[in-house]
């Protein structure tokens, strides 16, 4: 059934709420209608992601009101949440490593455990949604892509009739972030409503029927998405006049320069020993700015492991310099360590490869010199990780791994969940390195911000690596194995 938007399925009214002294939200209002995609946008730190932790009883606002369908609703747990008929699919992983698809699927739910009607659940809402997952992998051998759908089908499995979705297309390849907003779209059609965290404009305009824009704590925009372009969004978002509507990074021109990787007959394997990368052969120089363009699972999580050193041929010849900077996709899980202070997080550059004692005088200085540097916000090098935002947690990740220039730099999905500014910042932190002679490998989902950065591109298919001039059509094909 198509529904008749125009009746709020979702209201949340004058929310205000403070961290101590700092005002998060600031009498926010947002009205989702029924049958209707509704974008929230806003910079990190603007307060999206807490406005929808309050929807989904995660929060307790200070002051305002929540109503669903109509009628005020207190939610004051997730459980009223989910009783509401709401769900939510964060932006960081809350699955259990340890158990399977199915029973990350089924946790939570009522009666008895029956491991058959799990996998049969989520075989189901993965042939309606175009997100299958293998009900009997271990979640946490998943690669992101996939712990990313499966996130969306344990939302689906409690019933939610209103979606909350915070950044969900992050992680997902082009063809596959696609089939979720066409997903989207007809899950909202057919008389529910859905709400979408994103810091991609182009994607709020595509998908959306309306879009609200917060800057710092305050609505600033509510707007169709039809009476709105990117240019006009980004000025919303940033307060200022933007080129965003424009080609957004420059693409870097570094002159060649000595060769940095060479890699010949490489042959690399996953974690469950399987063949992923097969006789690839290929180079890179120093001031070279290479792209990686592949479709999630194709091999190239392997590739950037072993370009950065973290694991090793199983056949063939990978020449690398000793030093690399390697910015992993999931700053939570691989980079960070959310309970460390910041200088402790400095401090893990290298680990494993030094001996002797720490000297963390110096490690308390530099720590302070690179948030100074690289314009790390939200606290101090006693600061624990978990304290600042995702862009400023991404900044002091590019900081440390950039620090004493090494010759080699490896990017993987850098910009992930990563606002308008903090994306700029990034791009132009690695350009700065290419452009003083280092070889920066860049790896996105998003196949634009590899077209835009990279002089030349690498795809990954079905095992092979071969190169492409930095054309959309050509590199699209060659990631789908179409000559």
């Amino acid at each position: 059934m198509t529904a008749t938007r125009g009746d709020d399925a979702l209201a949340l009214s004058h929310i205000t709420k403070r961290f101590g002294s700092v005002l998060a939200l600031d009498d926010v209002s947002l009205s989702v209608r029924r049958g209707s995609v509704h974008a929230l946008v806003g910079e990190n730190g603007a307060g999206k992601t807490t406005l929808m932790r309050i929807a989904f009883g995660l929060l307790a606002p200070d002051s305002g009101e929540i109503r669903v369908s109509g009628a005020p609703r207190p939610i004051r747990t997730t459980a009223d949440a989910i009783a509401a008929g709401l769900g939510m699919v964060h932006q960081h992983f809350t699955n259990i490593s340890a158990m399977t698809v199915a029973e990350n699927v089924a946790l939570g739910g009522h009666g008895s455990y029956s491991a058959a009607a799990a996998r049969e659940q989520v075989a189901t809402l993965g042939a309606q949604t175009g997100l299958a997952v293998d009900p009997d992998a271990r979640a946490g051998d998943l690669p992101v892509g996939a712990q990313q759908r499966l996130e969306i089908l344990k939302a689906l499995a409690r019933r939610a009739r209103v979606l909350i979705l915070d950044e969900p297309t992050a992680v997902l390849a082009p063809t596959e972030a696609d089939e979720l907003l066409r997903w989207l779209r007809a899950f909202a059609e057919e008389g529910n409503a859905v709400v979408l965290i994103t810091h991609k404009l182009r994607e709020a305009l595509s998908v959306a029927h309306d879009v609200t824009v917060l800057r710092r704590g305050r609505t600033v925009l509510t707007a169709p998405a039809a009476s709105l372009d990117e240019r006009s969004l980004a000025d919303a978002l940033l307060g200022e006049p933007s080129a965003a509507g424009a080609a957004t990074p420059r693409r870097v021109s570094g002159e060649r320069r000595a060769r940095v990787v060479f890699a010949e007959g490489l042959s690399l394997r996953d974690e469950r020993g399987i063949i992923t990368i097969r006789e690839a052969a290929f180079s890179i120089d120093a001031g070279e700015m290479i792209g990686i363009a592949a479709v999630e699972g194709a091999g190239q999580r392997e590739l950037l492991r072993a370009l950065a050193g973290r694991i090793r041929p199983s056949h063939g010849t990978l020449a690398l310099p000793e030093r690399v900077g390697f910015i992993p996709e999931d700053r939570h899980r691989d980079a960070l360590v959310q309970e460390f202070v910041l200088s402790e997080n400095v401090a893990l550059k290298g680990a494993g490869a030094g001996a002797g004692r720490m000297d963390w005088r110096a490690i308390d200085g530099r720590t302070d010199e690179l948030i100074a540097a690289f314009d790390v916000r939200g606290g101090t090098r006693s600061s624990r990780a978990d304290a600042l935002s995702g862009g400023n947690q991404q900044k002091l990740v590019l900081a440390r791994e950039l620090d004493g220039d090494p010759p080699l730099i490896v990017a993987e999905n850098p910009t992930r969940g990563l606002d308008i500014r903090a994306t700029e910042a990034v791009h132009e932190r690695l350009g700065a390195a290419c452009a003083d002679g280092a070889a920066v490998v860049v790896y996105s989902s998003d196949l634009d911000e590899v077209l835009a950065l990279a002089q030349r591109v690498l795809v990954v298919h079905a095992g092979a690596v071969r190169e492409c001039a930095p054309d959309r059509e050509v590199v699209g094909r060659a990631m789908l194995g179409v000559r």
